[in-house]
């Protein structure tokens, strides 16, 4: 089996799990291949991880069966940057915090490992929103799982985003900022914005406002179907374009399309893994201090 992983810093708390996971799968003879950040901590931090091969640029990954993910779930989203239209499936283990899609706990690594040796797992598939754009905004990686934002720059007034849906004008939002996200994406930012939920999937996206001025605008569910065009008007002539973990800082005359990408995502979920356990879990729904 060829797998490849990466990860970002972790706390020393989950050192002993790290070693143990590339014991065991230098035990199982596996070859693995290593990011080369990921790989520098481990060489910084006296990990022993028994591998040579390492790629710096999603070009340079092998022909990996899997990739796992060793963070959060902002480390999930560049695993999946790195994967791109090739599809390879990708695991989360949770090392970071709030872990809605890196949901394998380190301590269960060893278990994680035998259950995809065996093929008793599942694969989750997962829509990606994409960006179309005049510039090359993202330097080719032009998709993500969770979201694309528009924000003002740190210095600037709110930005009026006027927004067509499949050039239909919809509503110019008057806010700070603006979200197109995934059903993957409606527990992040969006739902931090006073977005809803939606199950995995949902074929939908949502449109989210950020403190939108006008307080009678709300967060409004398309098919992810539609093609949504963006134009920003901002008295600063820029503003900040985010898709997932990048961001750039962009001028007003750049031209935004936002449409549902031609390729997917796919999670490796364990098969005691659900959406329903983790949304409960991680937003103690149905826990009352009271009782």
């Amino acid at each position: 089996m060829k797998i490849a992983i990466h990860g970002r810093n972790f706390n020393e708390s989950a050192r002993p799990f790290i070693e143990n996971m590339f014991n065991e799968l230098s035990r199982r003879k596996v070859e693995v291949q290593l990011s080369k950040p990921f790989r520098n901590f481990l060489d910084q931090n006296g990990i022993t991880h028994y591998s040579n091969l390492v790629y710096e640029n999603p070009e340079q990954l092998f022909d990996a069966r899997l990739i796992v993910s060793m963070g959060g779930d902002g480390t999930l989203l560049e695993t999946i940057s790195h994967v791109g239209k090739r599809q390879i499936p990708a695991i989360g283990i949770n090392v970071g915090r709030l872990g809605f899609l890196a949901t394998v706990s380190p301590d269960r690594i060893t278990d994680m490992i035998s259950a995809l040796e065996n093929n008793q797992y599942r694969i989750d598939e997962r829509t990606l929103v994409e960006i179309e754009s005049n510039i090359d905004i993202f330097d080719g990686q032009s998709f993500g799982l969770n979201d694309f934002t528009i924000t003002k720059t740190d210095t600037s007034s709110m930005i009026t985003v006027h927004t067509y849906l499949n050039d239909e004008f919809l509503n110019s939002y008057w806010a700070d900022g603006l979200i197109v996200s995934t059903p993957t994406g409606s527990t992040g930012y969006s739902l931090s914005c006073g977005g809803p939920v939606l199950v995995p999937h949902s074929q939908n996206f949502i449109i989210t406002p950020i403190s939108p001025h006008n307080l009678n605008v709300r967060p409004l569910v398309v098919e992810d179907t539609s093609v949504i065009r963006l134009e920003v008007k901002s008295r600063s002539n820029n503003f900040l374009v985010s898709l997932d973990a990048r961001s750039r800082v962009v001028d007003e005359n750049t031209l935004l399309t936002v449409r549902k990408a031609g390729f997917i995502a796919r999670l490796i979920k364990m098969r005691d893994d659900s959406f329903l356990n983790t949304l409960r879990n991680k937003l103690s729904w149905g826990l009352d201090m009271r009782n």
